[in-house]
């Protein structure tokens, strides 16, 4: 029984998958506008047993070592149980209004939400790398049929090819990397891995070969670049629900996968060394995808894309929380688990606010389109203009103490340099953030140039208002989201 409510946020997911399922197919078709209300019920009482679970506390209970080395449950675990089941109850909320306003409701798409996250919720717990490689396939497989899902359409074909391609190769790169350190070490299990990699002091070609092809993989799933190839054209033919969900829910889940690889298989000073491990690496790499992000995001003329390339320019700033475990494993991990809240919550904001802006027919694509809607529309440029500040790490929104706890962490770690980059780049990225805001209320639409209409529907009205309250209470009153993130990263001694 204690084990059974330890695994309710999984099960509650899968369960209320399979019910959904047996209702979408048993329902006439004029009677499915239900299913995007059920699978954020659905989503619901994930986070509702996430946080029952938090607080009656793991720690106490013997029951979860029958689940090991295959499931960790623990707080770290808990903390991503219920933040990907709020990503996933914002897309079920976006897909409600979005699929049927565009012609495209079709009950697998809720599905796809629910059983992805499934996916998400196994990475964040695996123990061995053989849990690992079935949650992402669970969570990617989910992704790529959602990217491709306006079946009529090019880009999403194209987008969706791009992204299965690629992906199957970062996997593959992954899983060999997970050979290699089998037969380095003799173990799947993450833990045995790491206790072998510390014994083993100096590192053989083979570890070394096999660090490098487990940080290639989990770049991929994280969209760092050079790896990010896959992400502008999967977001931009994607609806744009299943773009919320791409860059929330599974950027989450991938980060969360990164962190309990590498502090739980390379958590050993020689791995984490500035002179022959992993921490080097990914400086370089956020210096370079937080640079190259934001310097072609302010090139786009698609808002979409735009935002594409905003989450390329975050997965830096993440990386950089990441390099900060390198002396402080929790503070830094800590960080960056603040920053995915925060980031979850701002970011579906701003993907609903721009499918808020725009109906059938007269959608909101570029910024010429959201021209003049501060003045036709003002809720629907406030929610967007909320949104975007937080983004930006502006204060008094979440998005500011998301940016604060990861460059803190860095400058406590020692990392100046890499932090005065990171803040440059903040500062470029308001730029692109604020043109968008420019066009709502200082430009008008050109002579007979299309209008962007804001459509009507509650479910996207219902969660822009849950995210929009949560940026602002993060903003306010960050101090209690940021001691649970605390507690989730204090499984990473050291």
């Amino acid at each position: 029984m204690a084990l059974a409510f330890l695994l309710s946020p999984l099960l509650v997911l899968a369960g209320g998958g399979l019910l959904l399922m047996l209702a979408e197919a048993f329902a006439k078709p004029n009677r499915r506008g239900g299913l995007a209300l059920g699978a954020t019920m659905i989503f619901a009482a994930g986070f509702a047993f996430s946080l029952g679970v938090w607080l009656y506390g793991v720690e106490d209970v013997p029951e979860r070592t029958m689940l090991m080395p295959w499931l960790n449950i623990d707080r770290f675990t808990i903390f991503f149980d219920g933040l990907l089941c709020l990503g996933g109850a914002l897309a079920a909320l976006l897909a409600g209004g979005y699929l049927p306003e565009h012609g495209l409701e079709r009950g697998e798409f809720y599905m796809l939400l629910i059983f992805a996250t499934v996916g998400a919720m196994m990475l964040a717990a695996a123990g061995d790398v053989l849990t690992v490689f079935l949650g992402l396939e669970t969570m990617s497989i989910g992704a790529y049929a959602m990217t491709a899902f306006r079946r009529t359409s090019p880009r999403s074909s194209e987008g969706a090819l791009k992204y299965f391609l690629l992906g199957a190769f970062a996997v593959a790169l992954l899983l060999y990397g997970f050979a290699l350190l089998y037969g380095a070490t003799g173990h799947t299990d993450l833990a045995g891995i790491g206790e072998a990699v510390k014994k083993g002091g100096d590192k053989s070609p083979m570890m070394v070969i096999a660090l490098v092809l487990v940080l290639a993989g989990l770049l991929f799933k994280v969209s760092a670049v050079p790896f990010h190839m896959w992400t502008p054209d999967a977001y931009e033919g994607a609806p744009t629900p299943g773009t919320t969900y791409m860059a929330a829910v599974v950027k989450t889940g991938a980060f969360a996968m990164m962190l309990r690889v590498l502090l739980t298989c390379f958590g050993d000073k020689a791995s984490m060394s500035w002179s022959s491990g992993w921490p080097p690496i990914l400086a370089w790499i956020a210096i370079i995808t937080m640079t190259v992000a934001n310097l072609v995001a302010g090139q786009q003329e698609s808002v979409k894309r735009m935002l594409a390339y905003s989450s390329i320019a975050h997965a830096g700033y993440l990386l950089v929380g990441v390099v900060a475990t390198m002396h402080s494993q929790p503070q830094g991990a800590s960080s960056v688990l603040f920053y995915l809240l925060t980031y979850t919550v701002s970011t579906a904001g701003a993907f609903g606010a721009l499918i808020y802006c725009g109906s059938r027919g007269a959608e909101a694509v570029t910024y010429e389109d959201l021209a003049g809607i501060g003045r036709r529309h003002p809720p629907a440029a406030l929610a967007f203009s909320l949104f975007l500040v937080s983004l930006a790490g502006l204060p008094p929104t979440a998005g500011f103490f998301g940016k604060w706890f990861v460059f803190r962490a860095a400058i406590d770690s020692g990392f100046y340099t890499l932090t005065v980059i990171a803040f440059l780049n903040s500062v470029i990225g308001v730029y692109y953030y604020l043109r968008v805001m420019v066009f709502m209320y200082m430009r008008e639409p050109a002579a007979g140039a299309p209008i962007a209409t804001p459509m009507r529907s509650g479910y996207v009205t219902a969660a822009l208002v849950l995210s929009a309250v949560l940026v602002v209470i993060l903003g306010i009153m960050p101090g209690q989201s940021l001691d649970m993130a605390i507690k989730a990263a204090s499984i990473f001694g050291g």
